[in-house]
Parts: C-alpha cells; structure tokens; sequence
C-alpha cells in the first residue's frame, strides 16, 4: 500500500443550480431535518443508501450526468431553495435563548465524545449521545454554546460477531475530508495548538463541525509534524491503557482550551464564553490550563487562581459507582505534570491534592470526579436519584456536612426529539401538536388528542419497518459469515407481534440476560402460538470487558434454538441508525440495571416519544417519572420497588420473578386485549398516558433550559461579580476560605437550651444555643437548628432548617435564640450547628466547614 506524503481536499465542482446542496451538507443540521436528508435522497437515492446517509460522500460521487439532470428538474430546484432558506432561518432567527432576560451566559461544553450521527463515529454510547443532544438541544434553542472534543481517527470500533457469538473489534481508518468537518486556517495553514506531553511537544490540529448553530471544535494529533507515539494519542476512543487514557484527557482539558482560545483569536468562533462545563472527568484538565492562564496574565498565586477559575465551570458527574471514575496513579501524573507544577510554582503534593481520595495521605490516586467536584463552583447528577447517589458517593468531600446537603444538585437528562423520533410518529404529531412540538415542551398538552386509530396505525407502520429492517440485517450479518442457507430470515419477527427492544452498552450491572436466568418462562412467552412476544436485542461491550462479552455470546447461543431464532433476535454493530430502527419499532423498551447503578439512561426516554412503553426498575430517569396506575392506566410499567438490595444475587432473582411477573400479568395481556374491537383500547391509553405525562419532561431543550435557568446563567453571574475589577471578591473569597479554615476549630457549641421537653402538635418552643467562635466574627457564621420527627435509630427524619437571631454575649460565648414550630407529632428532636456565611458562597456546604453541637 502506498501511503500519502502529503495530503488536500478536493471539493466537490457543483453547478452554480445546485450550490445549495454543498452548504445543507457542510452543517449537521442534516442529521436531524428530515427535509434535508429527503432532499440528498432526491438526489441519487441509490448512491445515498452506498454513501450510508453521508451527504459529503454523495455530493464527491454524484456523477455529472445525474447533476445535469438535477439543474433541469424544477421541482428540485424549488425544494432544494425551500430547504436552503428554511436552514438559513433557522440559523439567524431569534430563538428561545434570544428572548431571555438576563440572556444566557456564553458556554463551552467539553466532553470525551459527541454522538451527533453514526456518520461520524466520535461516540461510543450514551455519555456521547447525550451530549451530541445537548448541543443539538442547545442550537434549537439558539444558546451560545460551543462543543470541545477529539477526533478519533479510528472512531469506538465496529463490532463483529464470530460463530461462536463472541465480540470481535474492527477498528475503521476515519478521513476527516469524508466527513462534514472543516479544518480552521489561519492565513491558509492550519492552525494548531501545542501541548506538553511528558517534554515532548505535540501539536494538535482542529476540525470545526457546525452543528446547527452551534460550532463543535475536534482536536486531531494525527500530523506528520509529530512523534509516531504522540500522533496516535487521538487514535481511539477510549483505547489503549491507562497512560493513553492520562494523554487524551490532557489534548481534551488543555489543547482544548487553547483550541477555543486560538479559534476566537483567529475570528472563527464567535463569541468568548463566560462558562465551562465539563461533561465528566475527562475534561478535568481544562481547569489546570484557565488556571496557568490566570496566573500568567493577571499575577495571581496558585490559590487565587483556583478561585478565580472555579467561579466558571460547572461540573456533570454521570457515574454512580466509583468503579467508573478515571484515576491515575501518582507515579503516572507525576511524569506528566511534574514540569506544570513548576510552571505554577507548586509542590506535587499541593498539585495532586486537587484529585486527592479522602485517606489517602500519600496521594497514590489521582481522581478525575474529585478534581471536577474541587475545581468546580456547580456540579449536579443526571437525574434526581443519579443526585442523590452521588451526594452519598462524594460525601467524604464534605465532612461533617449530611449528604442531602452536601452541594451537587441535579439535572435530568433529556433526548433530542427530532433526532430520536421516527417518522410514523413525527406524522402524528405534526397534525396534532403545535409546529415547534419538538423542542417546546409546551407544545406536549395537547397529546391527549391523538386519537386511537392514528397511534395504532403508526405504531403498526413502525413496526413493520423493523421487522423488515431487521431480517435485512439478519442476512447481512449471516452472508458476512459464510452462512449459505438464509431463507429462515424471511421470518424473523411477526410484524402483528408484540415487540419489546433492548440494545445498550454490555457492561454487567445493566443484567442484559436476566431474562435468561427463567429460560422456560422466557420460551414460554416466545413461542405463545396466540400471545406471542418477540425481543430484538442489540449493543456494544466495551473491548476489554469479557464479562460483557460473555452476555452477548450467552444471548446469541440462546437465541440460535431452531425453535425461537426468529422470535429473538441480536442485532450486532449497534450505532444511532439501528437505535432510531429499534426505538421507533419497539412496542415496549425493556431496561432492567441493577439499582442504583443507571445514572440516568436515556434510550427508554427515546421510546417513549415514539410511542413505546417503558419497562424498567425504578432507576435514573424512571424513578422519578414513572407514575402509578390511575383508574388502570399507568405511563409504563416498573420492575421490583425502590430497594437497593445489599445482595446482588438476591436482588437479581427478586427483580428477574417481578420482570416476568409484568411481562406475564401486565404487558401481554393488555397488549392483546382486543374487546373492544380490532384496536388494543387498554394499550393504546396506556400509550397516551406514557406520552402526554413524560413526552414535555424527556426533551432535550427542557434538559438544556434547566442547565440554563438553574446553572448557568446564576453562575454565569455570580462568575462576573466575582471576577470583575481584576477578580478582587473571588481573591477575597479565596482568603476568606484560607482564614476560616484556619480557625474553624476554635468554635464550639457550649449549651443547647430548649424552653420544654415535651409538647403538642402545632406548639412553638424556644430554643436557645450559646457558642464560643474564638477568632471568627459573628458576621462571618450562621448558627442553626435542624429539627424534625426522630427515627428509630436516632437520626432526624425529613429536617427542617431555621437560622437563629444572635443575641447577647456572656462568659465568653454568644446566645442566639429562635424558635420551632412542633409540626409533627411523635418522637421530636432537634440538633444545632454553626456554618460560615459569606454573601459570595453559593451555598455553605461547599466549604466543607460546620460544627455540630455534641451529643
């Protein structure tokens, strides 16, 4: 093979007719608007199916006589002008965020990875998925966002079965000049960022993809400038060892905030943000460059800087187990970050503090989620029990603070409708809901007026077009195997069948082959010859998880009965084209993880909105959401309770008897109740239910304006105050903290005095604390009761906080008096503390400082 030494693009030569074409592929709003994807169809159907739905590859093979023909088609040309002007007002028209007072703060959204479209394979599931959502959600809203990431030269991998049903990895060579990608020049060189890798220095192109509005820039080290070592650092999505790992993240945190930097010097991003958020702990590093930054231009010492740089960022954990955090060893960050700290003129042991674990006094570990959450002034979980997990997991943080106060809140995830939606249902609502139902939350109330006959329909239409697809893949999937007798694929799946999907990552907490554990039931339910129920199943292991890779091998020998492989099927290379295929088609997505181990999840919220049920243990997302049957119609159907069982393999069998147990007694049966006639009535209320209570909570703008309304403009503004006039009250804050901490221990609580010791419901009692603060001013705390019903093991139930007056000073110690109202009746207790106050603190919590009155 003859490799290149130098390499250009040539573009395409269009007809001057047929311009527009060029301009709809150069912006991924494609990816999502169906007009435009129709229009490139238009084009050459059969050359868009090779290209498999990349425009810039059709638009590079469109042959000239097909073009020709193309200028002299009228009605072409009027579609292709109708959709060229639709973008472009798409693109400069006032939107949500332009209607906002305040407006929304500017914001650069860094993560590992962006599902945008399977096209471009910068993604490997649903942590990409999710944010290649944000940013779309964010353009529709018409927020000032910019996208950081990495272009993988070989993308996550494509996944091959063998005959044994084992997982092989191919990894594909991705050309960035096949993609809809630009490479920003600067006076017609690229422009490049340099990053210090272990002393050597690598330089880092960027590709800048326009995702609607919104710009995301991808840094690539694959250039010949580089060491053959350093050029492979962008090579795969989370490939290679743990080092390879500490090097990508490093390109991701520090090149990328040079990369935004550079670009907004160059005059190819717009406009400078005033935020950060980093999308996990892979973009931790970014800090360690805004924080040399600040040092470098505005004279400030290592602390100061922290302060001044944490102001900005907000923080987005998406893992409940520390299992799926990134630490490094300290030997590892050692190599590699030595010459930093003397760059900012600190110890390694104050530089890794930063990622310190609690008891861990020698800092062996350097933990990514510790230094997101240190580094940050927000940080939030991905749905409301993904919160709480995570203020129990990162507790050690905040000693002494109790774990529903310590300070990371929540923001449920959401889905892009018009990416997830198929076109069975986006018909349905495009004559039944409002014209800008897929990302106005409001739009949703009037989907209680979708009738009957119009859901069925489209349900069944949907369905059909998975059954066909997936006998289409069947055989694909058999002839690149060398099977040579394929004629049992013609009937694969019942299209009048109920059908129910389950395709996610293969990691073992998800349990994809719970239903194995009662095989008879489970063919019991296959193989019912008048309530049949078929499963299509497809997803990734992650390439070094053989546990993974065994359930999809134990789901593959399972399906291969002669008797049941067309009632179950796996679907291997699952990607965003085999998802949306699932997702439209499915009558009910099954999720059953291990409680609390689902952050969030969001594919189920992807089924709903096209007219699917949801059937999943109470986790992530459907905790919240789920809701109980009203008058026998519920929005889905819930596996086991809300317990977290400290067995897993009792948790299993419970949760696998109830699995079946909704199968047998709720689903099938409701599903093939046709008393009421030819249509499945129960069903299909079920089904409105599901999408008039959860269809305006699953949008990914209603995810995007929370983020907004809740975190980034409050910290957008707080970020100003604090930064303004060269930073002067985040360096006061910044002293304020130092001294505090110094002399936190010098504050006691002497004496809790309440007026009685016992009393009616609805009485108040006077409480009284005296508390010595030794060299703190009373200014600088807050001294407060928690009171509240008792429970069995002397801990406060559900407490409430009231904050006392200060009063009078005597022997040393100050009084501060209040009173509690006796609201529930029972066994009654109160505590007392003392917190800081400070008017620029977010919250107190976040200093890690309290004293509790002794017991």
């Amino acid at each position: 093979m003859v490799k290149a030494v130098r390499t250009f693009r040539v573009s395409p030569s269009l007809p001057e007719e047929l311009g527009p074409l060029a301009e709809l592929a150069a912006n991924l709003r494609w990816a999502w608007d169906p007009a435009t994807r129709e229009v490139f169809k238009w084009a050459d159907k059969q050359l868009w199916e090779a290209v498999e739905g990349n425009p810039i590859g059709l638009l590079g093979r469109l042959g000239r006589d097909r073009m020709a023909e193309l200028v002299a088609d009228k009605a072409f040309l009027g579609r292709l002008t109708e959709v060229r002007a639709d973008l472009e007002k798409y693109l400069t028209g006032p939107r949500w965020a332009q209607a906002q007072t305040p407006a929304p703060p500017g914001v650069a959204y860094f993560s590992a990875e962006f599902g945008i479209t399977e096209v471009m394979q910068t993604y490997s599931g649903g942590l990409g998925v999710l944010a290649g959502d944000h940013l779309k959600a964010a353009s529709d809203l018409g927020l000032p966002l910019v996208g950081i990431g990495l272009l993988y030269r070989h993308g996550y991998f494509r996944q091959l079965l063998d005959h044994d049903g084992w997982q092989r990895e191919q990894y594909p060579h991705v050309n960035p000049h096949d993609l809809p990608l630009t490479r920003l020049e600067r006076d017609g060189e690229p422009l490049l960022v340099e990053v210090d890798l272990q002393g050597r220095t690598v330089q880092a192109q960027i590709w800048k993809a326009d995702v609607g509005r919104v710009p995301l820039l991808l840094l690539d080290t694959d250039l010949a400038s580089n060491h053959p070592d350093d050029r492979v650092v962008t090579d795969r999505l989370y490939g290679g060892d743990s080092e390879h790992r500490l090097r990508q993240e490093i390109i991701l945190g520090i090149g990328g905030v040079r990369a935004l930097y550079g670009a907004i010097e160059a005059g190819l991003v717009d406009a400078e943000p005033v935020m950060f958020h980093a999308n996990e702990g892979h973009a931790g590093f970014l800090q360690f460059e805004r924080i040399h930054r600040l040092m470098s231009s505005g004279g400030l010492d290592f602390d100061q800087a922290i302060e001044t740089a944490r102001a900005s960022v907000l923080f987005t954990t998406h893992t409940p187990v520390p299992a799926g955090i990134d630490r490094f060893p300290r030997d590892l960050m050692e190599r590699y970050f030595a010459a930093y700290a003397d760059m900012v003129g600190v110890s390694m042991d104050r530089l890794l503090a930063i990622g310190r674990e609690p008891g861990d006094q020698s800092g062996s570990i350097y933990n990514m989620a510790l230094m997101g959450l240190r580094l940050s002034a927000g940080a939030n979980g991905v749905s409301k029990l993904h919160g709480q997990v995570s203020r129990e997991m990162f507790s050690d943080l905040w000693p002494g603070v109790e774990s529903p106060e310590v300070p990371i809140t929540s923001i449920t995830n959401g889905v892009h409708a018009s990416t997830w939606i198929g076109p069975e249902m986006a018909a349905v609502y495009d004559r039944v809901l409002p014209p800008d139902w897929s990302h106005n939350p409001d739009a949703w109330t009037l989907a209680g007026g979708i009738g009957d006959d119009q859901l069925w329909r489209a349900r069944g239409r949907a369905r059909e077009r998975l059954v066909q697809t997936v006998r289409e893949w069947a055989r694909a999937q058999g002839r690149r195997r060398g099977e040579s007798n394929l004629g049992w694929t013609d009937s694969i799946l019942d299209p009048e069948a109920l059908t129910i999907g389950f395709a996610r990552r293969f990691a073992t907490y998800k349990r994809a082959t719970l239903l194995l554990s009662q095989p008879e039931r489970l063919r019991e339910l296959l193989l019912s010859p008048d309530r049949p129920v078929q499963f299509v199943c497809s997803g990734k292991a992650h390439p070094r998880d053989d546990g993974g890779k065994g359930l999809i091998r134990d789901i593959v020998h399972f399906s291969r009965d002669p008797e049941i492989r067309t009632r179950l099927i796996f679907v291997e290379d699952y990607d965003m084209q085999i998802a949306r295929t699932m997702l439209a088609g499915s009558d009910v997505w099954l999720n059953n993880p291990r409680r609390p181990h689902e952050a969030s999840g969001t594919s189920g919220e992807k089924s709903v909105l096209n007219g699917g049920l949801h059937a999943s243990v109470l986790d992530g997302w459907w905790d919240e959401m789920y809701e109980p049957a009203v008058d026998g119609v519920s929005n889905g159907f819930a596996i086991g309770g809300r317990g977290n069982g400290s067995d897993a393999g009792h948790q299993d069998a419970a949760d696998a008897a109830s699995l079946f147990d909704v199968l047998e007694r709720q689903i099938v049966p409701t599903f093939y109740d046709r008393a009421d006639g030819q249509l499945p009535r129960r069903w299909l209320a079920h089904v409105r239910a599901s999408i008039t209570t959860l269809g305006p909570k699953v949008l990914a703008t209603r995810m995007v304006q929370d983020y907004t309304n809740q975190l980034y403009t409050p910290l957008a503004q707080r970020a100003m105050r604090l930064t303004a006039d060269g930073g002067k009250r985040a360096l006061d804050l910044g002293a304020w903290r130092g001294r505090l901490a110094t002399s936190w221990e010098g504050i006691t609580i002497e004496d809790v005095e309440l007026e009685s010791a016992s009393g009616t419901l609805g009485d108040d009692r006077d409480v009284v604390v005296d508390v010595r603060l030794g060299d703190i001013s009373p200014e600088e705390v807050e001294v407060q009761i928690v009171h509240g019903r008792v429970r069995a093991d002397g801990t406060i139930a559900e407490p409430t906080v009231a904050t006392l007056a200060v009063g009078d000073g005597h022997d040393g110690c100050i009084r501060y008096t209040g009173t509690m109202s006796l609201d529930i009746s029972g066994e009654y207790g109160l505590a007392a503390r003392v917190v800081p106050r400070h008017e620029d603190l977010r919250s107190w919590a976040e200093t890690g400082l309290v004293t509790w009155a002794p017991e």
